[in-house]
């Protein structure tokens, strides 16, 4: 079974993509001035939608506001460098709004 499949609703992940993970949440942390106090979480997951990429990296942040705030980049997190990420001025444009759904999301 491949790095990132599923078995028994378990995600697998090789070190590559854990260091990956943990490398894109302290860009995240720095990127958008988060304390150590504000949530900051990247997934890797399988891409649900037809035609988009089969692999995405997801990003998701709460600020000392409450605010959530997302974003995804369709690629695997291994591939994924610091200059995908938006820029900090950005940062109240990613907010989630309260019973915001969507597809992708």
């Amino acid at each position: 079974m491949q790095a990132g499949t599923y078995k028994l609703g378990v995600a697998r992940t090789d070190d590559a993509q854990r260091r990956a993970l943990r490398r894109i949440k302290q860009w995240t942390r720095e990127r958008f001035s988060l304390r150590d106090n504000e949530l900051a979480m990247v997934t890797q997951e399988d891409t649900r939608i037809p035609g988009a990429p089969p692999v995405n990296t997801l990003i998701v942040f709460q600020c000392a506001d409450g605010l959530k705030r997302h974003y995804r980049i369709f690629k695997p997190a291994v591939e994924v460098t610091e200059d995908d990420l938006p820029p900090s001025w950005m940062r109240d444009a990613l907010v989630t709004p309260e019973g915001f759904q969507c597809s992708c999301c």
